[in-house]
């Protein structure tokens, strides 16, 4: 069930990396660039730091064609539902972080990391794709904004952590994990949650 959600999760970053590169009318070289590395970029830096060799696509290639039918199908029904898609991404892009922020978080646990190092893991597999996909398309990357994004993250992948460390089963690690960030998640999307706001002003 994981690895299906992983490829549903893997889908939905890959759209939205198709829909940035829309939006900067970048041609399909750049939709399919800005997709990949939206929709794989967190996990591959998460296995280059934790030394897996090959990384996770390399070894299983079908991520690369799931990316690849993702981000043609975005194209061609973006041009016949225009905004439609827009709303209903929201919410998925929310249940991939919150999905990534776990697997990346197990990983990382599967392969002896202290705890705190696999919610820095599981947080970097569930947001370092947007940093990318905003860097490249020439935004501000929305984790560094006052929305509660990669907050969400930290809170899935150490509620995992935390009931893996308390023995409680991977089962239920998993899903309470998973339904913590994605409710966070919600919740900010919900009612406009946002971080308090460092801002030095400038003397006169």
């Amino acid at each position: 069930m994981i690895y299906w959600l992983d490829l549903f999760g893997v889908a939905v970053f890959a759209v939205t990396g198709a829909l940035a590169a829309g939006r900067k009318s970048m041609d399909l070289f750049g939709v399919m660039v800005l997709a990949t590395v939206t929709a794989i970029g967190g996990g591959t830096m998460r296995d280059l730091f934790l030394g897996v060799r090959p990384v996770f696509w390399v070894d299983q290639p079908v991520y690369l064609i799931v990316i690849t039918g993702a981000a043609l199908a975005t194209v061609g029904l973006q041009r016949r539902l225009g905004f439609l898609l827009d709303k209903p991404l929201i919410y998925f892009d929310a249940f991939g972080l919150a999905l990534f922020a776990v697997i990346g978080a197990q990983k990382a646990l599967m392969l002896g990391a202290p705890a705190l190092v696999c919610i820095v893991m599981g947080v970097l597999t569930g947001t370092f794709g947007g940093v990318i996909r905003d860097t490249i398309s020439d935004k501000f990357p929305l984790i560094f904004r006052s929305d509660i994004y990669a907050t969400c993250a930290v809170l899935g992948a150490g509620v995992y952590v935390g009931l893996m460390k308390a023995g409680l089963g991977e089962s239920l690690a998993v899903s309470v994990g998973l339904l913590a960030g994605l409710g966070l998640r919600l919740a900010a999307i919900r009612w406009h949650l946002t971080l308090p706001i460092f801002s030095l002003e400038k003397s006169d």
